[in-house]
């Protein structure tokens, strides 16, 4: 097979364009200082262990200043522990939530707080509640035969 002289040259001109691309991107990865996702810190614990481990072992909402609180939640099989959460209106609620089981959702319809959470892998989300009145909390991954049971409450008062 015969590739002509310019096949060769753009070929060549391709090439090493991919090359400096692939150099510049990774230098300049490496000299801002940017490391994979997880890196360096630990955002998860074993799902098998979730009940023995601080601070999913005791799931409340308790106040960590003036009006920030702060949700330690854990989902599992068709609910959320703590059951209910209550909170001041104008107060910016923390929530960090994970599974013991399998792969469900957190959503807050009217806000913007919707997140996937994994089993063993810690999530966090906050959202400022100004409005009083009951905020459903829901599942959105379907979970098994009981998903459409999974909710709790948020009370703004």
């Amino acid at each position: 097979m015969h590739i002509h002289r310019l096949e060769k040259i753009w070929l060549t001109f391709g090439v090493t364009m991919l090359v400096v691309f692939l150099l510049v991107l990774g230098l300049s990865a490496f000299t801002m200082g940017m490391d994979t996702p997880g890196a360096g810190h630990s955002h998860s614990i074993d799902p098998a262990k979730v009940d023995k481990t601080p601070p999913f072992d005791k799931p409340e909402i308790k106040r960590i200043g003036d009006k920030q609180y702060e949700a330690v939640m854990v989902a599992y099989a068709f609910g959320y522990s703590p059951a209910t959460l209550e909170v001041p209106a104008g107060s910016t609620v923390r929530f960090t939530v994970t599974s013991s089981d399998v792969v469900h959702g957190f959503e807050i319809p009217g806000t913007n707080v919707n997140m996937m959470v994994l089993p063993g892998e810690i999530n966090q989300v906050s959202h400022t509640f100004d409005k009083p009145g009951e905020y459903l909390i829901l599942c959105n991954e379907y979970c098994g035969i009981g998903h459409q049971m999974m909710f709790t409450k948020l009370v703004v008062k």
